[in-house]
């Protein structure tokens, strides 16, 4: 099977996983959001953020390493497994002893059993972590696609039961602790034929990989701050409840980034790592991954961005409109990051993750003094903005990399997703008109508003971005 086919292949296997799992979120986050406080949801995100730090330290770049490398030989894998359970156990430890210092950061007692049981996620993942990567390698995704759907059924059905007995912020962590456990059997059982561990350890023939590692670890360490340093003074400053609201609002706009560019860019790296020496094919194959992720993310994200108050409180019950200005920001957020993602591709195919190091510590430079500021002027509504000017100054200076990289590119992206820009634009101006006149509460102006917005979308899609011969073509491929 030639590349393309298994890329089409592992595609529609990621594609089936993604939207039942997109599905399934969707429903588990509606139904806590009416059985859990905004306290709840706070409590779990710095827990979130503490256990996103550690893991930063935790494969140190493996999985991007092994198949960069295409790694196949046995004794380096089985050296790699090995490192990877010892870090485990040493970030475990860590997080555990250091829980007192967080919780006096935090000021919050309530955070000590959270903590400590789910530092124990590192005593799990990595006995299965190495079959992973590989299962990614050799491109078998319908494995890793039955893997995410079963883990997630479990998951969800143990998080929400556990929330209507009344376990509260509990109910979170158990129910990430059973998804991890289920995740790594399951690795382990579909990986077992492509890696078979034994007790040979010698670090010095993974130097290759630590070496490919060590700018994937800094860039990871500074993406963690830049990423999460909103979330970190939000917690520290303003509280569990605001960090609750703050967090919701986050999740529910990065909803579809997270859900729909893992389809695309979970299959497009290691394709590309395959024929990484052909420029010519990485920048066009750069563009048609860009103008995909513009066509399918921006018109969710500009949906949301003109029915939040529509939909949000159908979703989420009453006592969210809190989250209704941060859901706005965030948007454009996610449409920045939208655009920034396929970055990732393009510097590990071409062995240089040290790109991603720098773009993300001038980023953080950048970000630290304007959430400060904002944060102190305007509260959690400022630091959302800082968020997002930070976004942008990353996505711009992201299109200088790309362009250090695979040459002048802009014209063309322009020319390939100006259509889907222009289609949201005229979605935004017709909900906007029709809230403005015949109003946006209850049911039926939701339903109203996602209906219009998605009727002109594929109207104007059938009409003026694919013919009904192309589509025709395109399910015929896939």
């Amino acid at each position: 099977m030639s590349y393309k086919q298994k890329a089409i292949n592992s595609t529609k296997w990621v594609t089936v996983s993604t939207v039942f799992q997109t599905a399934l979120q969707f429903i588990q986050i509606a139904i806590l959001a009416r059985l859990l406080s905004p306290a709840a949801f706070g409590l779990v995100g710095i827990s979130a953020t503490v256990i996103a730090f550690f893991s930063t330290f935790a494969n140190l770049g493996f999985s991007n390493s092994i198949i960069y490398k295409q790694e196949t030989d046995q004794k380096v894998l089985s050296t790699v497994y090995l490192t990877n359970i010892g870090i485990g156990i040493i970030i475990f430890t860590l997080i555990y002893l250091s829980s007192p210092l967080i919780i006096a950061f935090y000021h919050e007692p309530r955070l000590d059993k959270v903590i400590k049981l789910t530092s124990l996620i590192f005593l799990i993942i990595y006995y299965g972590s190495v079959y992973g990567f590989m299962l990614q390698k050799e491109l078998q995704f319908k494995s890793i696609a039955i893997i995410d759907i079963l883990v997630n059924i479990i998951g969800t059905t143990v998080t929400i039961t556990l929330a209507y007995r009344g376990y509260n912020e509990m109910s979170l962590v158990y129910g990430g602790l059973v998804t991890h456990v289920c995740r790594t059997v399951l690795l382990v059982y579909f990986g077992f034929n492509l890696f078979k561990p034994s007790l040979y350890f010698k670090l010095n023939e993974i130097k290759e990989h630590l070496r490919f590692g060590v700018f994937n670890l800094g860039e990871g360490l500074i993406s963690f701050v830049q990423g999460n340093w909103d979330n970190i003074v939000i917690g520290s400053m303003l509280g569990a409840e605001l960090l609750g609201y703050y967090t919701l609002a986050y999740q529910l706009a990065i909803f579809p980034v997270n859900k729909i560019n893992p389809i695309i860019l979970q299959v497009a790296y290691p394709v590309l790592a395959k024929m990484k020496e052909n420029l010519a094919e990485l920048k066009n194959s750069y563009i048609k991954i860009l103008d995909l992720l513009t066509f399918f993310n921006l018109p969710l994200l500009t949906g949301l961005f003109i029915t939040a108050e529509s939909v949000v409180p159908l979703i989420y019950g009453p006592g969210w409109e809190p989250t209704f200005p941060l859901i706005k920001i965030f948007v454009l957020v996610s449409i920045f990051s939208c655009l920034s993602h396929p970055l990732f591709t393009l510097v590990y195919t071409k062995g240089k993750p040290q790109l991603l190091f720098y773009l993300n510590l001038v980023t953080l430079a950048c970000k630290i003094p304007l959430v400060y500021v904002l944060g102190d002027n305007y509260g959690v509504k400022g630091i959302a903005i800082a968020f997002l000017l930070a976004t942008l100054i990353n996505m711009i200076l992201n299109f200088f990399i790309v362009h250090s990289l695979i040459g002048s590119f802009l014209k063309q992206l322009l020319l390939s997703i100006y259509k889907p820009v222009l289609f949201c634009l005229l979605m935004v101006v017709t909900v906007y008109c029709y809230k403005s006149f015949v109003g946006y509460s209850g049911w039926f102006n939701a339903i109203a508003e996602i209906a219009l917005g998605g009727i002109i979308y594929v109207a104007l899609t059938l009409k003026y971005k694919f013919s009904f011969v192309e589509l025709k073509d395109l399910k015929n491929s896939i």
